[in-house]
């Protein structure tokens, strides 16, 4: 399983040695000039920007010293030129007292929040990682690869999910992405890898075991405890996903499709999408759409790779906002391998949203190898 990259927030770690070192150069230069100047020229009030601008990425402590140091150079100036009595340098000191402790205020209430942000990502992290277990390298007659992004933004800890179970006869995969974000979007996603995962090798076919997720997924919803706060409208909760069965002894690959991106079918360097006739609603929708569960075949032969991936992939969009074209990057790559091609994919991806991801990205392949190999 290709790592997930998560951003590290490090909220009590000291500021480079640079940048402090700006405020202070600042100090010295207003310091220096004002008392160089002329009478009728007063540059006391700029020593404020000094801890005014070390309140943006330095801790209080810090902050406070650069607006003690900034107090300390005012009152040098201020016996340099007149006295500290002077009406109008002192009237700057108290000013620049004010303001050094309305910044480190300001720095102090920045670090708390950045402190919360940090243990509520480190919580959602967590959990992400008890929930979605990496996949097997290799499964049978598969060879599987899986790559987990992680957004940039701490508010978009996303529900995207994948897992695989043996069954008697083959293997079974399903991938999804639960609607919304944060820690309820991780619990959403739980629920159905946890069901998943105990009835994939019980359900007799695809159909059957579809079936039973959105039994499962509409009795969550139709609890009342178990419904966002903000979500008034049962309707506004769902998970699109698709799942596939592939068996051990027969070419070819069993698809059903809940609202899902359609998984890229990869064959001799060419690629087309696994378009299913009669797609099903998101899993807990269907008291609104009445569907039938039902599956659809597709060849699949030994060195044919299928791309299973979430919208966080091809919603992806770059500077001048065009989507990420997936299909045209998978295009033309003969004799690859899943973790090649997951590779080459997380590479290019990352390069088109200048390496910031606006939300959660999965990706799995899967290759059909021969049983000896």
């Amino acid at each position: 399983m290709v790592p997930r990259r998560l951003k590290d927030h490090r909220w009590s770690q000291e500021p480079p040695q640079l940048l402090l070192a700006m405020p202070i150069m600042m100090i010295v230069i207003v310091t220096v000039v004002d008392i160089l100047a002329p009478p009728s020229v007063h540059l006391g009030p700029f020593l404020v920007a000094a801890p005014a601008v070390t309140a943006s990425f330095a801790g209080p402590r810090t902050t406070a010293c650069v607006g003690a140091i900034a107090v300390a150079a005012q009152a040098v100036v201020a016996v340099v030129r007149t006295t500290l009595t002077d009406l109008n340098h002192s009237s700057q000191l108290i000013i620049l007292i004010l303001m050094s402790a309305f910044a480190t205020s300001f720095a102090a209430r920045r670090e708390r929040h950045e402190k919360e942000v940090s243990q509520l990502r480190s919580v959602a992290t967590a959990a992400q990682e008890l929930v979605l277990k990496p996949l097997p390298q290799r499964v049978g007659s598969l060879r599987i690869a899986s790559v987990y992004l992680a957004a940039e933004s701490e508010a978009q800890i996303g529900g995207d999910l994948y897992a695989a179970a043996r069954t008697a006869h083959g293997t079974r995969i399903v991938i999804g992405d639960v609607r919304g974000k944060g820690l309820e979007a991780v619990g959403d996603a739980a629920l159905l890898l946890g069901a998943f995962r105990g009835a994939a090798h019980r359900q007799a076919d695809l159909p059957a075991l579809m079936a039973f997720l959105e039994g499962t997924v509409s009795s969550d919803l139709d609890d009342p405890a178990a419904l966002d706060a903000a979500t008034e409208d049962l309707g506004e909760a769902f998970i699109t996903a698709a799942a596939l069965d592939i068996p051990d002894d027969e070419p070819v690959l069993r698809l059903i499709n809940c609202g899902h991106p359609p998984p890229l079918l990869l064959r001799g360097g060419h690629v087309s999408p696994l378009e299913v006739r009669d797609p099903a609603p998101p899993l807990g929708l269907t008291d609104f759409v009445e569907t039938e569960l039902s599956e659809e075949q597709f060849a699949f032969e030994h060195g044919d790779i299928v791309l299973l991936y979430t919208d966080g992939v091809i919603e992806a969009r770059n500077r001048e906002g065009a989507f990420y074209p997936l299909t045209e990057r998978v295009d033309g790559k003969a004799d690859t391998s899943p973790d090649a091609l997951l590779a080459h994919l997380c590479g290019d991806l990352m390069r088109h949203v200048g390496g910031h991801l606006g939300d959660d990205a999965a990706m799995v392949a899967i290759e059909r190898m021969p049983r000896h190999s």
